[in-house]
């Protein structure tokens, strides 16, 4: 081996450096001589200062050289820094960046710096690198400068690395991000982009100018099919839309009126027409002799098991083989199942009519009609619900939810208050609606009323208001909490008071601190479930990093039994990190912690966090875990783990799934309670035979719908305390997950709106942000032709160029215009 350098010849070699540079600049010093005299003042002063530099730059001291160096790059040429090469250009980029950041700490002048920005973000666009300008432009707060440099070529990458980052900043940042994405999609008139942008900062005015912006009705019709979607009331005004008749008809899109035709469309395409019965579903011939050999001890319960089974799969299919046979057919008719269930459970089967009939507004409220004349009051209760659920997500200008079930709300019986209350919670979901909450805001502060009609208000108001921070509704919601006896306190409805509190800041983040204030003065019984409660609601889908260390930090605490408020924080986990994929993975693996270290009642939750990580979204790990905990020797955990196999399963008529559910029926042939979460979840895998999803998450899982997200997480907190609740009398609780129930189709029409088949290739979505070149969105592709289902995670692209369609992301109903340019080869 070579002999290393001698550590103290440092100075030599510097030496010698300089030596050697020097050499050759006396050279030269002759010619210059004559051209020295030639230059001015300040010519001179800026050679002799580069002398130094170069002087400098050699100094053994590194401090000295750095210096040196940087002086060197700002006085030094004012031209076309790219000549120096895209290295150069980079390495540039990190230390403005750095000195950026000194100079604000020092409060000096950044001029100098953001003149080279300029250069370098110029630099940049040009040469595809957009994710470095983007970053560049972070780093020194500066993004208004990206309007500036952007052009048709790079604008789409410019805003998908911008949109993707969002999620990763801290706000306010991640909202001014978005803001810049938004402008550049409107500059472009990219305006589907731009309306995305618009719902998910839930931003009314941008969504509005996308409307005014453009003036394609074609293109208008599309917004408005992406904004019943997404699920939020809005009203077109005449700026938005000129013509009085197109305007009608862009608000029916808006309303979702069209939902039932296109869902229906695609089931007749898949050919899944047909009226499944429960025992379909069970399938328990596959099973050993055991537990198919005939009922169970408790059939009251097995009946309205096979209710809601009945109710989730032939969901929105207009028939079924139990509620919606004609009376005369000697196969028994619809009144004798809805007989075969008790008191409390004639209430869900005569609601199942409106989980059958759903998105059809008209034919559900002629069946449901004749339970009104009834003088059983479970089933008035029951039609009522009905009502409610049969217009979910649609909405009409004469209000039938409102003229129906608005007489009902005073009555004197309770089921029946329920009932319409919890009705109009569903129907009229995220509409703000000012008439219900006079009516609805009154029986919260009655001391008469009692707890369970109050607790479904506050639920119901939680409902309507979600997300819209509306100051009369918390002050209502929290006087009722105010007015709670200890007694009241421990039941196990009061928990829908904090959750319908928590629902109205859902993803709202900072506007929930004053109401978080206020809760520290409650009850110490219920001072923290509300805490936790409203923290996990405020953030979720935000995917805000400290509030999920917060979060984890209440689930470890080993406390007394009595504490209740770790359930909602290990389900706030959830909610907080579902947002991101990898913010996903890594609250599944905290789960896992928590299961292993976690006290009983945080243990009890973790299956539900699981489940709505994992919505309709089968994982094989996390449908392993589920599976283990559906063993768990505490019934509480076992029966949570069974639920959320539904859910994770939901509407996928995932196999394996379906298998495991088959082996726990029979496994628990004699346990009525569990027996009743397995039936529960089964209904829940082959919900609409496979053609619904419960995810809330849409447009490429970009958009978080708010009312889906609540009827989860009202489940979610429902199934905390399942004895009281969904195996006692409020099952119909169930019926909540109907906000979130959506059909995972894309339906391609033309023009006129009526559907048209064409080829698309669906396959795996593949993320391509900030990759260069035009890299495939989708991998492992089969070509179908419309409608087609889409499964979590996949992503159709048109097949064909015949026609262009008006919206970049191929969900729901999408509209194709003819392609000019088109020839047939």
């Amino acid at each position: 081996m070579a002999p290393g350098p001698d550590p103290n010849s440092v100075g030599d070699g510097a030496k010698r450096d300089e030596a050697t540079t020097k050499v050759p600049s006396k050279d030269p010093k002759k010619k210059d001589d004559k051209k020295e005299e030639d230059l001015s003042e300040e010519d001179l002063q800026l050679k002799q200062n580069l002398e130094l530099y170069v002087e400098r730059a050699q100094d053994p001291n590194p401090e000295l050289q750095k210096a040196a160096l940087e002086s060197m790059r700002l006085t030094g040429s004012e031209g076309d820094i790219g000549s120096w090469g895209h290295e150069y250009v980079r390495n540039l980029a990190g230390e403005i960046a750095e000195e950026y950041t000194v100079r604000q700490g020092e409060e000096a002048s950044i001029e100098d710096l953001m003149d080279l920005v300029q250069q370098i973000v110029a630099f940049h666009m040009k040469h595809n690198a957009e994710t470095e300008a983007v970053d560049l432009l972070m780093d020194v707060e500066d993004l208004d400068l990206l309007l500036e440099h952007v052009d048709r070529t790079n604008f789409r990458r410019t805003c998908n690395y911008l949109t993707s980052a969002a999620k990763y900043l801290p706000g306010p940042d991640d909202m001014l991000v978005l803001d810049i994405a938004y402008m550049i999609y409107i500059k472009f008139e990219e305006y589907p982009n731009a309306l995305q942008i618009a719902l998910f900062l839930d931003n009314m005015q941008y969504v509005k100018q996308v409307f005014t912006s453009c003036t394609d009705l074609l293109r208008k019709k599309q917004f408005c099919y992406m904004i019943s979607r997404h699920g939020i009331t809005f009203e077109l005004d005449p700026e938005m839309v000129e013509n009085d008749v197109d305007r009608e008809m862009l608000q029916d899109i808006v309303n979702n009126t069209k939902l039932n035709e296109g869902y229906l469309t695609l089931a007749r395409d898949i050919e899944v027409m047909e009226a499944k019965t429960p025992e379909d579903i069970y399938k328990a011939h596959l099973l050993d002799g055991r537990a198919s050999s005939g009922p169970s001890a408790d059939s009251a319960r097995q009946n309205l098991a096979a209710t809601f089974v009945n109710a989730f799969v032939n969901a929105g299919f207009g028939q079924d083989k139990l509620m919606t046979v004609p009376s005369d057919s000697t196969s028994g008719s619809a009144g004798n199942w809805l007989f075969k269930n008790k008191e409390h459970g004639k209430t869900s089967a005569a609601a199942s009519l409106g989980m059958i009939l759903l998105w059809d507004v008209d034919a559900g409220l002629t069946h449901l009609d004749k339970y009104f004349h009834s003088n059983d009051n479970p089933i008035i209760a029951g039609a009522l619900l009905g009502v409610g659920i049969v217009n979910c997500g649609i909405k009409n200008d004469c209000d039938p939810a409102l003229a129906l079930l608005g007489e009902y709300i005073d009555k004197e019986d309770s089921s029946v208050r329920i009932g319409a209350i919890m009705g109009l919670g569903i129907a009229y979901a995220g509409s703000q609606n000012d008439q219900i909450r006079s009516s609805l805001s009154p029986i919260l502060n009655d001391a008469k009323a009692p707890l369970d009609v109050i607790a479904f208000a506050a639920l119901s108001l939680g409902m309507i208001y979600v997300g819209s921070c509306n100051e009369e509704v918390a002050q209502s919601i929290i006087f009722a909490l105010m007015d709670r006896s200890e007694a009241e306190l421990g039941e196990a409805l009061t928990r829908f008071l904090p959750l319908g509190l928590g629902l109205l800041y859902l993803g709202k983040q900072e506007s929930v601190e004053a109401t978080a204030e206020v809760s520290k003065t409650f009850n110490e019984k219920i001072r923290k479930y509300c805490d936790m409660t409203l923290l996990s609601c405020a953030y979720a889908g935000t995917g805000n990093v400290l509030k999920v260390q917060d979060l984890l930090a209440q689930c470890g605490e080993h406390l007394e039994k009595g504490d209740i408020h770790q359930g909602p924080a290990v389900l706030g986990l959830a909610m907080v990190a579902m947002s991101e994929e990898l913010g996903l993975d890594m609250a599944i693996r905290s789960l896992e912690r928590v299961l292993q270290y976690g006290e009983q009642n945080v243990r009890r939750a973790v299956p539900l966090a699981l489940g709505l990580l994992c919505i309709s979204n089968p994982k094989v790990t996390v449908m392993d875990t589920l599976s283990r905990l559906s063993h768990d020797t505490d019934s509480e955990v076992a029966m949570s783990a069974t639920v959320s196999l539904g859910l994770i399963g939901a509407g996928t008529n995932n196999a394996r799934i379906a298998g495991m559910l088959r082996n726990l029926s029979s496994y628990y042939y004699k346990d009525a309670s569990l027996l009743f979460c397995v039936r529960i979840a089964q209904g829940l895998v082959h919900m609409g035979k496979g053609l619904l999803t419960l995810s809330p998450f849409h447009s490429e899982r970009l958009l978080l719908s708010p009312t889906a997200l609540a009827g989860i997480v009202t489940l979610l907190h429902a199934c905390l305390d399942m004895k009281s609740i969904i195996l006692g009398k409020y099952h119909y609780v169930l019926y909540f997950l109907v906000l979130a129930m959506q059909p995972r189709m894309m339906l391609t029409v033309d023009e006129n709106l009526k559907p048209i088949s064409v080829p698309v290739r669906v396959g795996q979505a593949v993320d391509v942000v900030g990759q260069a070149g035009r890299p495939k969105t989708i991998t492992g592709f089969q070509t179908h032709s419309t409608p087609v289902l889409l499964a979590a995670g996949e992503r159709a692209e048109l097949a064909t160029d015949k026609y262009i369609p008006l919206s970049p992301i191929l969900e729901g109903f999408i509209i194709l215009k003819e392609n000019p340019d088109y020839r047939e080869e």
